[in-house]
């Protein structure tokens, strides 16, 4: 598979504190719905329960209210650090967290009841790797969620984004759409078969997001964001300065405070 920057561990390291605080609006509706998906709040007895690249614990805090444990595993030590603050910070004694490979899980066989993977297995240098390991720890009849981005033609938040990010840079162009990845369900869901699971289904989850000012919005296209860090790191710190501020006017100009904005993810379901 290509290369990605985001599948290095650099950027998250440097935007975790960021991302933990910025993010979770936009993260957690999808993550309480994977958690339905799941079926956790319906189970007779709480499941054993696995977050893959848990970032900040978005998913593993909302699993928590319904497992007999959480085991969280991140590549990024600095995200398991925001993690194991929430943790502390909501009082859970069923949360484990811990630095780890997605592509190479530290659990034994059939470990897990459950099994999700958050905007993180999308990113794997290598993706069926990913799902085989997610796969390998569940027990009989347990069940993954994996969410991944769905094309940036059904999200206004993410053209609104790169559109205001092209007004500071003409070269700026919108990510080209992707057949190969996890933004095509059928490459989603034949994935997802190919790693052993079945009765496979690929959900749609729209999130609606509605910002106060162009300043809110441009807080939350700019905070904690990891390709941005990239870039910062790439330009420069004062050519970066100057492409918010031509942001900031971009959507003074063209975002209307109050009107909603959409992102859309796949949320893909199997079973073993």
């Amino acid at each position: 598979m290509p290369d990605n920057p985001l599948a290095a561990v650099d950027p998250w390291d440097l935007v975790a504190e960021d991302y933990a605080a910025s993010t979770i609006s936009v993260m957690q509706p999808f993550a309480l719905r994977a958690v339905e998906l799941a079926g956790l709040a319906d189970r007779p007895v709480p499941p054993r329960v696995v977050d893959i690249a848990a970032g900040p614990g978005t998913l593993s805090l909302p699993a928590a209210e319904y497992a007999e444990r959480v085991e969280a595993l991140d590549f990024s030590a600095p995200m398991i650090a925001q993690l194991e603050n929430a943790v502390r910070a909501a009082g859970l004694g069923n949360v484990a967290a811990r630095v780890g490979d997605g592509q190479a899980l530290p659990y034994p066989d059939a470990e897990f009841d459950a099994g999700f993977s958050m905007f993180g297995l999308m990113f794997f240098p290598d993706r069926p790797r990913g799902f085989a390991e997610l796969f390998r720890v569940l027990r009989p009849g347990g069940v993954a969620v994996v969410s991944s981005w769905a094309p940036i033609d059904r999200s206004t938040w993410m053209q609104m984004s790169w559109r205001a990010l092209g007004s500071a840079d003409p070269d700026i162009r919108p990510p080209a759409p992707n057949p190969a990845g996890l933004e095509n369900p059928e490459v989603f869901e034949r994935e997802m078969r190919t790693a052993g699971f079945e009765r496979v289904s690929v959900v749609p989850h729209t999130v609606e997001m509605i910002f106060a000012d162009a300043e809110e919005l441009l807080g939350r296209l700019t905070r904690g964001i990891a390709p941005l860090e990239l870039m910062r790191r790439s330009i420069g710190d004062g050519a970066m300065a100057a492409r918010i501020e031509a942001m900031r006017s971009y959507l003074t100009e063209h975002y209307r405070p109050g009107s909603p904005l959409t992102t859309t993810a796949y949320l893909g379901v199997g079973h073993k």
